[in-house]
């Protein structure tokens, strides 16, 4: 009996132990999910006994003390979840209504709370990766129901190594696309977010990008947020693929699981330049080119095709995946036919030298430039005629452009070509106006260069030096022309310059000339004067003189015919003279010596006496009985003797 009693305390203690390691204690930090090991019915599928099933049960225990019965429950401690903040957390349900075939994630439309399991399975929600993520924050998650991946840890409770496998790579594929951080765009990257959809229905046939969700394009963002809100966006009609609509400046928490982002830049257009959109999507448009275009189409902005409005200078948001921008310039730009020289623009790389056969068969190289303008209101019928201006250049411009000149070349000669390069430039712009309007280009300008011989010909060099050195010779012409014309103006600005010098001599000069002028104008005023003073006296002195002369002459006629004649005068103005003589020389009249006839010696001078005077007395006497017998005076004596008196009569006349 006592070892009765002994074994019953024994069991009531071994029991009562067993009893009170059913008592668990929970840390706040942590949570515990309760496993069912037996007592009632079982499982029939699923994981989580919603209905006190054996398994595992759907409520956690949270922090404090618990008590489950002993060796029937089984508590779980795992941690709670933590988001960090700015990170994202993807869920993984082990238990639910499995997916649709065309289904990749998880619907959370009623399901949304994943800390109610029950609520969750109730609800409709379905096993697998979900489309709902889990912001930053702390959950008390049912770890044995899902699975919760972030960016530092996995939590869930393991169950098989192919599910941990699964799980794993799971977690790789979101790292893979970055997708434990949002999408973050900044306004200085210049990029856009191309959004590609991973769930959802596929496209139609025929379509490579899927158009922007609901009806109104611009209200899309109200269906989906932005693509953050995975099933509103298949609920609007949203399906799988590269998406139309494109993500801006801004932060996005979207599911990676569900869509991926890729950054693209921005569609600058810069000034002076358009942007011409090649949609590849939208609805067939209307043709708006016009009736006299045959060269393609034309449609509204938003349909596909050539838009016939071009994008103006700015950044665009625009998806190169569902389109192209082709940027035309609007600018003037110049095409180069000059080999090793590139335009701006890239579009004449391939282009080189025109080449030419001259009338007078040389072959020379010519080199172009061509000065283009597009209008940016044409710049549409540009692209949707050639596609771009690049193969615009070469297949059309290059080709017609080289077989005008070629043409030009033809019809002259080397000489005339490098002569009338400037009529053969002014003849080409206008001519090919109408050819460049024709492909709806605006021709401004040709630039003809200098032509060049081939690789090892030398003639035209020599003719170009031919001329150069013609032209060197005529300049040197005009050379010395100009420094003969130098030369002159030279030596007229030496003149100049001694004439300014000498200015003051020249006035000093001159004054002097003026005053020796009016003195020999007063000279001769006065001399004047004094000839007619002089002519006056002289005339007086004349009429004095003729008269005294007349008067003597009348005299001396008159002594004369008294005297016997013209003899007796000389004879008695030699007496006079001779008598004078003796007188100055104090000669005795009377010899004191007698002179004798025989006698020599001093008796010399008295013979020439007597002979001199003998002389003279036989003249005398000779003169007196020749005139004696003239009584009448000379003819002439006598007219000059009348006119005399007739003039002093006149004279005295005039007195009176």
């Amino acid at each position: 009996m006592e070892i009765l009693i002994t074994l019953s305390i024994g069991g009531i203690g071994v029991l009562f132990l067993v009893l009170l390691t059913g008592i668990r204690f929970i840390p706040n930090n942590r949570i515990g999910i309760v496993e069912k090991r037996f007592g009632g019915r079982s499982l029939k599928f699923g994981l989580i006994a919603l209905n006190g099933e054996t398994g595992f049960q759907p409520q956690v225990l949270r922090g404090g003390l618990h008590y489950r019965m002993p060796i029937q429950y089984a508590v779980h401690i795992a941690p709670l979840v933590t988001i960090t903040q700015g990170k994202i957390g993807y869920v993984f349900a082990r238990d639910g209504l499995p997916l649709e075939p065309a289904q990749v994630l998880a619907a959370n439309v009623t399901a949304n709370d994943f800390q109610d399991v029950t609520a969750f399975l109730k609800n409709g929600g379905q096993k697998g990766p979900q489309r709902l993520i889990l912001r930053e924050g702390t959950y008390a998650f049912n770890l044995m129901q899902f699975v919760v991946i972030t960016e530092e840890r996995v939590y869930s409770l393991p169950l098989s190594r192919d599910e941990n496998a699964v799980i794993v790579r799971m977690a790789e594929v979101i790292k893979e696309r970055d997708g434990f951080r949002p999408v973050i765009i900044k306004d200085s990257d210049d990029k856009i977010g191309i959004v590609t959809v991973h769930d959802g229905p596929s496209l139609p046939q025929g379509e490579i990008i899927a158009p922007v969700v609901g009806d109104n394009p611009e209200k899309a963002d109200m269906y989906h947020n932005k693509f953050q809100d995975a099933d509103r966006f298949l609920m609007a009609g949203g399906m799988r693929g590269r998406q139309l609509q494109v993500l801006v400046e801004g932060t996005y928490y979207i599911n990676r699981l569900f869509a991926t982002v890729e950054m693209i830049p921005k569609t600058v257009i810069d000034v002076g330049n358009v942007g011409v959109v090649v949609s590849y999507t939208g609805e067939q448009g209307v043709d708006l080119s016009g009736s006299e275009y045959r060269h393609g189409e034309l449609v509204q902005r938003g349909q596909r095709g050539v838009w016939s409005e071009a994008l103006l200078p700015g950044k665009y948001p625009f998806n190169t995946y569902a389109g192209k921008v082709i940027p035309v310039p609007t600018t003037n730009f110049i095409l180069k036919w000059i080999k090793n020289e590139v335009g701006a623009h890239n579009f004449d790389e391939n282009l080189t030298e025109v080449s030419l056969i001259t009338k007078d068969a040389f072959e020379p190289s010519l080199p172009l430039s061509v000065v283009v303008h597009i209008d940016y209101k044409k710049a549409p019928l540009v692209i949707q005629r050639f596609g771009d201006i690049k193969r615009l250049v070469e297949q059309t411009l290059d080709p017609m452009v080289a077989a005008y000149f070629k043409n030009i070349a033809q019809t002259r000669t080397l000489i005339q070509l490098l002569q009338e390069r400037s009529a053969i430039q002014q003849q080409s712009s206008m001519e090919m106006k109408e050819k460049f309007a024709h492909y709806n280009l605006e021709l401004e300008e040709v630039l003809i260069g200098t032509p060049s011989s081939p690789t090892g010909d030398k003639q035209i060099e020599t003719i170009l030096t031919q001329l150069r050195q013609r032209q060197i010779a005529e300049e040197q012409v005009e050379t010395y022309s100009q420094q003969e014309k130098a030369a002159v103006k030279e030596r007229e600005l030496r003149e100049a310059e001694s004439r300014a010098a000498m200015q003051s001599r020249m006035t000093e000069a001159e004054l002097n000339i003026t005053i020796q002028s009016n003195q020999g104008k007063a000279e001769y005023e006065r001399s004047i004067q004094q000839a007619q003073q002089i002519r006056a006296l002289a005339e007086a002195e004349a009429e004095k003189v003729a008269r005294v002369g007349i008067a003597q002459a009348l005299a001396t006629e008159e002594q004369v015919r008294a005297y016997g004649g013209p003899q007796f005068q000389v004879t008695q103005q030699v007496l006079n003279r001779f008598a004078e003589a003796i007188e100055q020389s104090k000669v005795d009249v009377v010899p004191r010596v007698v002179v004798g006839g025989g006698e020599k010696g001093g008796s010399q001078s008295a013979s020439i006496m007597e002979a001199l005077l003998t002389m003279l007395l036989s003249e005398r006497f000779g003169a007196m009985s020749n005139e004696a017998s003239q009584t009448q005076r000379s003819p002439d004596v006598e007219a000059m003797r009348e006119k005399i008196l007739k003039d002093m009569q006149k004279k005295e006349d005039k007195k009176a």
